[in-house]
């Protein structure tokens, strides 16, 4: 099925996810039609913004003297978390599945319907 944009909606899918929060943001302001794109547009946006949000403070806590590593390697485990999700809703999205992330899709999925 084609999208406002002219893609198929499996591609425009996949695509909000590409730049995380930023394409995230960029689908739900251009995408109108497809709810389908519309929930992984808002599951990318408040997933990917919450993923960098928390590194922004874990990074700022690792500068804390003795305590600081345990932070840094928090940080670490949830970038890497962060990159398994992200290349997960990829895929899922690619395939045209409407996968919804714990608690991220049930919020999400209450706001786009």
């Amino acid at each position: 099925m084609r999208t406002k944009l002219g893609l198929d909606e499996n591609i425009e899918a996949m695509l909000t996810y590409v730049l995380g929060w930023i394409t995230g943001i960029a689908f739900l302001v251009l995408e109108k039609e497809s709810e389908f794109v519309r929930f992984h547009a808002a599951q990318s946006t408040i997933t990917f913004l919450a993923f960098t949000i928390v590194s922004v403070i874990l990074g700022h806590l690792s500068a804390i003297p003795l305590i600081g590593l345990l932070f840094l390697i928090a940080n670490t485990l949830l970038g890497i978390l962060a990159a398994i999700v992200w290349i997960v809703c990829i895929i899922k999205a690619f395939q045209g599945e409407r996968f919804r992330l714990p608690i991220v899709g049930d919020l999400v999925e209450k706001q786009v319907r």
